[in-house]
């Protein structure tokens, strides 16, 4: 079966720095595959490679059996891809409802946007109460469900999810996976860089293992859940 996302000896240098170095890996539609490892392994870097958001110097990024090494950042949303960044990256000075509207800015369909939108607030019912109050106002955990939200009203079929978790409280990192795990059963397949480790095994279908911008081990989430060299090093 051809994967959703197909990477091939990729390597990216900031400067000097390696940051990655032929990194391999693949995504099979459905799934959810979890990049774990520590800070400044190369997680978000592989991320942004795949968005287009740093030059690799080498390898090659297949998506949907297409090479789209030379392809845009917005080209790349409209085939498909979407990616909710670290940090969140909410646009704080726009209210919570343009940033939805924002989300769908590839797309022309104006009655599925306002159908999305409203299937946004369904499951996030804050972001529906917030709608016109400014997004910077927010709390973290409603600024991180408003980047998921926004990203997926492109409708991807791939979803980047960078450090989803990161600074929030555990109520709200359980809500935001259990949406995870949600996007997944209505068929967007998702590509996930997760700080905690045990939540990312638990969720994920597969899982690679990135230590200094070299992919270390590749297996099944469930297995390394149970390996205690994984335990050790990830789960403190």
């Amino acid at each position: 079966m051809q994967p959703l996302l197909e990477i091939r000896n990729l390597s990216v240098n900031y400067g000097a720095i390696q940051a990655l170095q032929n990194i391999n890996l693949e995504v099979q539609v459905g799934e959810i595959v979890t990049l774990i490892g520590a800070n400044g392994a190369g997680k978000s870097t592989t991320l942004k490679a795949i968005s287009r958001l740093v030059n690799p110097v080498g390898g090659e990024i297949f998506y949907d059996g297409k090479n789209i090494a030379n392809l845009s950042s917005d080209r790349l949303v409209k085939l498909g891809t979407a990616q909710s960044p670290e940090g969140r990256r909410v646009l704080a000075r726009q209210t919570v409802l343009a940033n939805l509207e924002l989300g769908a800015y590839t797309r022309s369909d104006t009655w599925g946007i306002k159908a999305d939108l409203e299937k946004q607030f369904l499951i996030f019912p804050r972001l529906k109460e917030r709608q016109q109050q400014l997004a910077g106002t927010l709390s973290g955990g409603e600024q991180q469900m408003l980047a998921i939200a926004r990203a997926v009203m492109s409708r991807p079929k791939l979803l980047l999810l960078d450090e989803p978790s990161l600074g929030l409280a555990p109520q709200i990192v359980q809500e935001i996976f259990g949406v995870i795990r949600q996007l997944r059963q209505d068929g967007v397949t998702i590509l996930l860089v997760e700080q905690n480790a045990n939540l990312a095994l638990q969720t994920a279908d597969r899982a690679y293992v990135l230590e200094a911008g070299k992919l270390t081990i590749s297996d099944r989430a469930a297995n390394l859940l149970q390996d205690e060299k994984i335990r050790k090093a990830y789960f403190g």
